[in-house]
């Protein structure tokens, strides 16, 4: 993934719930996120980086994914009040589960739920 602002994409992962495993910065510009992998406490994880020209990926606001949480309720009320917007609103699925979707400040879509695909 590739982000426009690092910092204020950390602050809104760090607030949904992801937890830093490793942030390296450009030494010349301690604002370009050369390389981010930070881990989702029920498994998984996220890596990204600045937009920049020599970035391998270059997708901002592109991005989609599914996060599983005991409480999706509580991380989808944590994403909207670090900024997010509602994409789908919470409600049970007719498949299982509780889910709803949340697009980030960057236009990124985040889709929360309890339904374990097995």
């Amino acid at each position: 993934m590739s982000v426009r602002d690092a910092d204020a994409m950390i602050a809104w992962l760090s607030a949904v719930g992801f937890v830093e495993h490793a942030t390296y910065r450009d030494q010349a510009d301690p604002s370009v996120v050369v390389h981010a992998e930070w881990l989702w406490p029920g498994g998984g994880g996220l890596m990204f980086g600045s937009q920049r020209p020599d970035a391998a990926v270059d997708n901002v606001g592109g991005s989609a994914a599914y996060l599983v949480a005991d409480d999706p309720d509580a991380v989808f009320e944590a994403a909207l009040a670090a900024g997010g917007t509602v994409q789908r609103a919470m409600e049970d699925q007719d498949y299982g589960g509780r889910g709803g979707s949340v697009a980030d400040p960057e236009g990124n879509h985040w889709s929360f739920g309890s339904y374990q695909p097995s």
